[in-house]
């Protein structure tokens, strides 16, 4: 498979570069564990008890390890891409050779998917080691996870692929990514939601990736929920791939 090929240059490219990327990628939301499970967990336990019938570092664990996987890819997929087919032009040097435009950009998805699957590890470790990951059943978060960032990276990167400046970018991240954090069930359940509200983070593919991650973390997902939520990220990929391919030929064939 070529686009294998496109994945292998941006591992390797990350290996001399890796450094810059362990904040955003491992301690950031580590960090963000640290404080809002422990702290702030702290709190929510001694002064309103479980959350959801969980500790609030149970809960919140999973919520934030999904949306610091969407929040990385989301970003990657705008403006890494935009670099890759503009301004630094790795993505047309790339189509020089025999591989194709849409091999260049599932290449790029397969990397990135990788990647978040990767720095999720840490982060589930040091949940686990704070008591935050009560079940086995935890590691089957990682591929949770994966899959919603690539929920997101798909559209995302089409996008890229048909613009010409990333002057809209950081308005889809603030008012259509980042609002996401608050309205997915990663702070708290879905049902403190007003009742009009809870359909439209039912559509959202961050809410089914919690939803995931944390049927995971706790062991308490059903089949037929996580056949469900699989099944919702699966179709956002698909139609983001679809985009991404067609786009990806026209800016690249050209």
């Amino acid at each position: 498979m070529l686009a294998l090929r496109y994945a292998e240059r941006e591992l390797r490219a990350w290996t001399r570069l890796w450094r810059g990327t362990v904040f955003s990628g491992v301690l950031s939301p580590i960090m963000f564990l640290g404080a809002m499970g422990v702290g702030l967990g702290g709190l929510v336990d001694e002064n309103a008890g479980l959350v959801d019938g969980l500790d609030y570092l149970v809960f919140v664990a999973p919520g934030l390890l999904t949306a610091a996987a969407m929040q990385n890819a989301s970003g990657s997929a705008l403006w890494n891409v935009m670099g890759g087919h503009k301004w630094l032009g790795t993505f047309r040097v790339a189509v020089m050779s025999p591989l194709r435009p849409q091999d260049v950009y599932l290449g790029y998805l397969i990397w990135e998917t990788a990647y978040v699957a990767a720095t999720a590890v840490p982060f589930l470790v040091v949940a686990a080691l704070l008591g935050g990951v009560p079940s086995w059943w935890g590691v089957l978060a990682i591929p949770a996870v994966g899959l919603c960032s690539l929920a997101f990276a798909a559209p995302l990167a089409a996008y890229s692929m048909t613009q010409d400046s990333e002057a809209n970018f950081s308005v889809l991240l603030r008012l259509g990514v980042m609002p996401l954090f608050l309205f997915s069930g990663t702070f708290f359940p879905l049902d403190q939601l007003p009742a009009l509200l809870r359909p439209l983070a039912w559509v959202t593919p961050l809410w089914h990736g919690v939803e995931l991650a944390r049927g995971a973390t706790t062991g308490s997902l059903g089949l037929a929920w996580a056949a469900l939520h699989i099944a919702v990220l699966v179709a956002f990929v698909t139609a983001g791939i679809r985009w991404g391919i067609r786009a990806s030929t026209n800016r690249l064939a050209t």
